[in-house]
């Protein structure tokens, strides 16, 4: 996935937003939490470019590994049980969750350690040609990139609904 980890994270975060946060109090920081979770993952490039020098595939380092995210989503959601009004649970959990999603994704066409540390056997749905050179070609001419660009157009389109509505709440109070 190239381009639609962002938006997704964007519309995991906007569908949950009311359900998590009291009546959109913080919400800039939850929307900033969601969208951090959901490209932190990809972090890992950094060390994968500058240091591994491209040596191992960059989802078998730790911030690919599923159980990272999921143990952060389950503690970030305890922890929203326990302290209720308290400001930081729920930007913690739609950052986790949102590198939950962010597996999930990455699951569609590139490999996802699912049961790292423990067994070293990557999973996909499905796999992406090595047909054209750069290798980023191959991903943009594959089909699962309609998913991508379907995710983006759904993201702008919530943004600039919310936006509308906003507005004609405004321009009629």
């Amino acid at each position: 996935m190239m381009i639609g980890h962002l938006p997704a994270g964007y519309l995991l975060a906007k569908s949950l937003v009311h359900r998590l946060i009291a009546a959109g109090r913080d919400m800039p920081a939850f929307i900033c939490a969601a969208l951090l979770g959901s490209v932190f993952p990809d972090v890992d490039l950094a060390y994968f470019y500058l240091v591994d020098h491209r040596q191992h595939h960059h989802h078998t380092y730790w911030t690919h590994f599923p159980i990272v995210w999921i143990t952060l989503a389950v503690t970030g959601a305890a922890w929203m049980c326990v302290r209720k009004n308290a400001i930081l649970p729920a930007p913690t959990f739609i950052f986790a969750l949102n590198g939950c999603a962010h597996m999930l994704l990455d699951s569609i066409v590139g490999h996802i350690w699912w049961l790292a540390p423990f067994v070293d056997r990557s999973f996909s749905l499905f796999d992406v040609a090595r047909v054209h050179e750069p290798w980023w070609l191959n991903f943009v001419l594959h089909w699962s990139f309609l998913l991508e660009t379907a995710l983006l157009a759904a993201a702008v389109f919530v943004y600039v609904h919310g936006r509308q509505r906003r507005t004609a709440v405004i321009r009629d109070w």
